[in-house]
């Protein structure tokens, strides 16, 4: 990210660019390149940007400065600077999609939308458009090619995400400085797994709420929204397998529908979780005969009696109902937090679970196998629907007789509670691992057991994705098995704040993680430039 933008040109210039500028000149300067200062990340980041053809013949005129890179947040990667008013929509400029790229019609369609100019749909591109094309094999995932030359603005990519990211940065621009600079912008993500967990399980939000959330994660390009929807709490999505434990307050499954189709339009993935074996009151209020009980017949509280068939019956009918819902790649098992293993002895505490380990395992298997088997056990439940398997690093243990899925990818929040393994006997033994570090990334409305809302300047200076635990970043050599990070909203407190105080108070935090999840650089802004940035490019998001 620059600190000038490519709209400050002389008095005299500006004057003589016309509203639709169709007569800018072509690229002909050099390569800005990114910040030279990187983070401690940058060598898994070297992602090969999307190209476009030849650049074209540099003008003669010199009567325009270089341009400087577009702002937007994230921050571009890569910007070759060039002579020209950049490009600005007038009167007569449309959005057009190039011959063979029609599946790009809703990018285009929502692009016009946005900056209140004509969709032509495929249409060869004249003086004053945005041309949008789909480039085979011109890059990695989600990579685009912005160039601005010739009074138009033509954005490629290798798949319709690229092509859709590069529309974000061209409405940033516009936002930010009422221009798209002259030149060619070569732009990737370091990290693949971007994005926001929502607990609507402990706090309702309504469905225009989320819709708002999805819209201005979009504008920040990430790409993944964590739905956790089953807690002690409530179950806060209609389920037509297991009514009598649905919340009064609730989303409906049409209402997901619409969410989920939204997602899909500004290519965000929606991750599903139903925790379990803990985290699972609100399922137990309707079935007690399910609670696990400890030696003295004490219910434990949100844990299901993992010994007792029935007791998977049930999550594994829900499993099946949601993951038939919820079409995407990615499902979360959750697996955290089981009130059994939390005592000095286990075995002593709940020898009805110790008894059923031994009998399914063999002697010498604990109650953490018997719960490492019953995570085992419902990604193997959920096999048909061909997703990836997702589980919190608390759920995943040491030793044992039972060895947890080797496919299964660690969220890793948690350095607090006592036993936690640090990150790096995940990462040594091969495992993909997502970054939730509860020292930046959880917002817990209450502010119980020491958490504080995480602040986004925090964020912005200090954290990266290798910081996975407290403050510390783990080697760079393990780069590549970090997935990238997620800001985590959770409602311990759910009153604590309503759902548009939450908004705002996301609203920096998440600009700042997708700052660091997308380009690897140090930001070249400091934090009081960055936070005007943010103003001058949010509009449009909402509150729902």
């Amino acid at each position: 990210m620059r600190s000038s933008p490519g709209a400050r040109v002389a008095g005299a210039v500006v004057a003589l660019a016309t509203a639709v500028a169709v007569a800018g000149c072509d690229a002909g300067g050099g390569n800005t390149g990114s910040s030279p200062a990187a983070s401690d990340d940058r060598q898994a980041s070297k992602a090969t940007a999307a190209t476009t053809g030849p650049a074209a013949p540099p003008s003669p005129t010199r009567s325009y400065p270089l341009s400087t890179a577009p702002r937007a947040i994230p921050s571009v990667r890569n910007h070759e600077a060039a002579r020209g008013p950049g490009w600005r929509p007038g009167a007569q400029s449309g959005v057009v999609i190039a011959t063979g790229s029609e599946g790009l019609a809703d990018e285009g369609k929502l692009l016009s939308q946005e900056l209140k100019i004509a969709y032509r749909g495929t249409a060869a591109a004249r003086a004053g458009d945005v041309e949008l094309a789909l480039a085979s094999g011109a890059g990695i995932a989600e990579s685009y090619t912005l160039t601005t030359s010739g009074g138009r603005v033509r954005i490629t990519g290798p798949d319709q995400a690229g092509v859709f990211y590069g529309t974000r940065t061209l409405k940033q621009s516009l936002r930010a400085d009422g221009v798209m600079p002259e030149g060619v912008v070569r732009d990737s993500p370091a990290r693949v797994q971007r994005g926001l967990n929502l607990d609507i399980a402990r706090k309702y939000y309504s469905p225009a709420w989320i819709e708002a959330r999805l819209r201005e994660m979009a504008d920040l390009k990430l790409n993944m929204l964590g739905l956790h929807f089953s807690d002690d709490q409530g179950f806060r999505i209609e389920s037509t397998s297991h009514p009598e434990i649905v919340s009064a307050q609730h989303l409906s499954q049409a209402e997901v529908r619409r969410i989920l189709a939204l997602a899909d339009q500004l290519h965000i993935t929606v991750v599903p979780e139903i925790d379990s074996p803990g985290h699972l009151g609100a399922v137990l209020a309707a079935h007690p005969d399910l609670q696990l009980r400890n030696v003295n017949g004490v219910a434990t509280k949100g844990a299901i009696d993992i010994s007792l068939p029935a007791s998977a019956k049930i999550v594994d009918e829900l499993d099946r109902e949601f993951a038939a819902l919820f079409k995407g790649p990615y499902w979360n098992l959750g697996a955290d937090e089981y009130q059994a293993l939390v005592v000095r002895d286990p075995q002593t505490s709940y020898p009805k679970l110790a008894a059923a380990a031994v009998q399914k395992y063999g002697k010498g298997a604990t109650v953490k196998d018997l719960t490492t088997g019953w995570t085992n056990d419902r990604a193997a439940a959920l096999s048909s629907y061909k997703k990836k398997f997702k589980i919190w690093n608390d759920g995943l243990f040491r030793g044992g007789v039972v060895k947890a899925n080797p496919a299964l990818e660690v969220q890793y929040w948690t350095g607090r509670e006592l036993g936690m393994r640090p990150p790096e006997e995940y990462l040594s033994a091969g495992r993909q691992v997502l970054n939730f570090n509860d020292e930046y990334l959880y917002y817990v409305l209450g502010q119980p057991n020491n958490f504080v809302y995480p602040t986004g300047q925090r964020i912005y200076e200090q954290w990266t994705p290798l910081v996975l635990r407290r403050t510390a970043a783990v080697p760079a050599s393990y780069s590549k098995q970090i997935q990238g990070g997620m800001f985590a909203i959770w409602g311990d407190f759910p009153n604590a704040q309503t759902q548009d105080q939450v908004a705002a108070g996301i609203r920096l935090p998440l600009a700042a993680v997708a700052q660091k999840t997308w380009n690897p650089d140090k930001p070249s802004l400091g934090w009081s430039g960055f936070t005007a940035l943010a103003g001058k490019v949010r509009g449009g998001a909402g509150t729902g």
